[in-house]
């Protein structure tokens, strides 16, 4: 497919979606590849990638909190159509990977830099052998923090160039942050409390369609409850009150330290997010501007209308945003 073709199938998708999901996009993914490798604490760590001999080029793509790469076959769609290879890892906890609880629904981390180690080693084991093509990185809200974590830490350079969408710098708390530390460092004292819920979430149930925080668009979003019935092992409830200790310290230390990152970084923040912290995000973009640690001013692009899931947003607005991705990577 001509990616002219392409890219102006991204702004009439949605009104002939149900055919496009079981026409195209399911033969898509009967070509996928499906691997693990062990990680922190020998828990098992699965991906999936899309790979062709004709493609020179490589995008990792680092999905958020809950999801899968199951979730993530519409966007390897577009991209290996635009002759990447691709390759989609499931973060430790969730998706097809293992769970280090009990209740498998529990969203938690021991550390959050273990989701870095994990990804530093599927770098290892996929990324750097392809160092002859152009390796690309594209991450999701928690995976944003994973991926610039990874950055921060590992200077050698590994990507050309990384987009994060909506990128979990901070969470949007329902109180204020000093109360949240309380009772997150009050919950650290007992080891039930730190591995329990975290307050007002528990285990997953499926929200209807015109109260959901995550998308306008009614074709993704019925899709996103489909795939959690068809797989039903996916379902993450809400967080651990240690994922959330962990993750407040980790969105605090990203801003302050933003300009280690030397990968040339663009940033889509979605206007009406109410997941994360927009104003963290402009924090973490103003670090690295006031550093001058790249060649051209830090790029933020605000998708305005766009609610948390950029990538999945109705057509208009996700296609805005995976065009301006494609440019960023075509000009690095």
């Amino acid at each position: 497919m001509a990616p002219e073709i392409l890219k102006e199938s991204w702004l009439n998708r949605e009104p002939q979606y149900s055919a496009f999901m079981n026409g195209a996009l399911l033969d898509f993914w009967y070509t996928r590849d499906e691997r693990h490798f062990m990680g922190v604490d020998d828990i098992p760590i699965r991906y999936v990638s899309f790979c062709s001999p004709f493609h020179d080029k490589t995008l990792v793509i680092l999905p958020g909190r809950s999801e899968s790469y199951v979730k993530y076959t519409e966007i390897a769609y577009d991209f290996y159509h635009l002759g990447y290879d691709i390759f989609i890892i499931d973060h430790r906890g969730q998706g097809r990977s293992g769970r280090m609880l009990k209740d498998r629904q529990k969203g938690h981390v021991e550390s959050f830099d273990h989701y870095v180690d994990d990804f530093a080693k599927f770098v290892e084991l996929e990324v750097m052998p392809r160092q002859h093509q152009c390796c690309y990185a594209l991450a999701h809200s928690m995976g944003g923090a994973i991926l610039s974590r990874f950055l921060m830490r590992y200077q050698e350079p590994v990507f050309r160039a990384a987009a994060l969408c909506a990128p979990m710098f901070g969470i949007n708390l329902p109180m204020p942050r000093w109360l949240a530390n309380f009772l997150v460092n009050q919950a650290e004292l007992h080891i039930e409390k730190r591995n329990a819920y975290a307050l007002s979430t528990g285990q997953w149930q499926p929200l209807p369609y015109f109260i959901n925080l995550l998308t306008h668009s009614y074709a993704r979003y019925q899709r996103y409850l489909r795939y959690y019935v068809d797989y039903p092992e996916l379902r993450l409830g809400g967080p651990t009150y240690h994922w959330m200790r962990e993750s407040l310290r980790m969105g605090d230390n990203l801003v302050e330290n933003a300009d280690k990152i030397r990968t040339p970084l663009t940033v889509l923040q979605a206007s009406e997010d109410k997941v994360v912290s927009n104003r963290e995000q402009l924090a973490f973009c103003n670090t690295r501007q006031k550093a001058g640690v790249e060649p051209e001013k830090q790029q933020l692009l605000v998708i305005q209308g766009a609610h948390h899931e950029i990538l999945f947003e109705k057509d208009i607005l996700r296609a805005q945003a995976l065009n301006a991705i494609c440019d960023f990577f075509d000009l690095h």
